[in-house]
């Protein structure tokens, strides 16, 4: 395999092709290695392109995920979803996006979990859940959300665990399982309220399908 030319996509193919070696050799500059090989890199190119090492190939994997995921409720008609739908969307569609890494996120969330990495660990899932909080229509800036992403970190972290450990056809029990952590979730008062705030705050449709991709914060990045 021959690397891209445009440095982000090398960046992107080494971080890949790292992951999927992850799954032997661990988050670890082994498989940074191996990936760069795979692609066609000099070790020193690869350093270049992850000065940071297995942290920040943990890191920009995270992120390549969260893309994917944004890319894919693009082609949903999340308007005319009820909340815990679109939530339900999200969050699955960010953990299918790993399914052909999933050995290599097993061994990464053990390494999320050491001490001294929890603190990026912890980052990343706020990250991802703060990008399906702004997916799904959320705008607030008051205290709640903080409340929204709290939850939500929660039953994200929970349904990917389930998912890691899930042999049902199609990861059937792991949909199952999130659903039933939403709707735990959702029996709160103070999250109902939140949804109905929401539904009243949700931003005209149509700005979306103008637009394109979703970004970072609702808005859409031109296809």
């Amino acid at each position: 395999m021959t690397a891209p030319a445009n440095l982000a996509d090398r960046r992107e193919a080494l971080v890949l092709a790292a992951a999927a070696n992850a799954a032997f050799d661990g988050w670890t500059p082994t498989a940074i290695r191996a990936g760069a090989r795979e692609i066609g890199l000099e070790p020193g190119e690869a350093l270049a392109l992850l000065p940071g090492g297995d942290g920040e190939l943990l890191r920009a994997f995270s992120e390549w995920a969260d893309r994917q995921m944004l890319v894919h409720l693009a082609d949903l008609p999340l308007d005319a979803m009820k909340i815990r739908d679109r939530i339900a969307a999200a969050v699955r569609a960010r953990i299918e996006v790993l399914a052909p890494y999933r050995e290599a996120v097993r061994r990464g969330s053990a390494v999320l979990a050491l001490p001294h990495m929890a603190p990026l660990g912890a980052r990343l899932v706020w990250r991802t859940v703060d990008a399906i909080w702004y997916a799904v229509g959320d705008t607030s800036t008051d205290a709640s959300w903080y409340t929204r992403r709290g939850l939500l970190a929660a039953v994200y972290s929970s349904t990917l665990v389930y998912w890691m450990n899930d042999r049902s056809p199609g990861h059937g029990d792991s949909w199952a399982f999130l659903d039933r952590r939403i709707g735990d979730v959702m029996r709160i008062p103070q999250i109902r309220r939140i949804a109905e705030t929401m539904l009243k705050r949700l931003p005209d449709p149509r700005r979306f399908l103008r637009a394109g991709v979703p970004g970072r914060r609702g808005r859409f990045l031109g296809r």
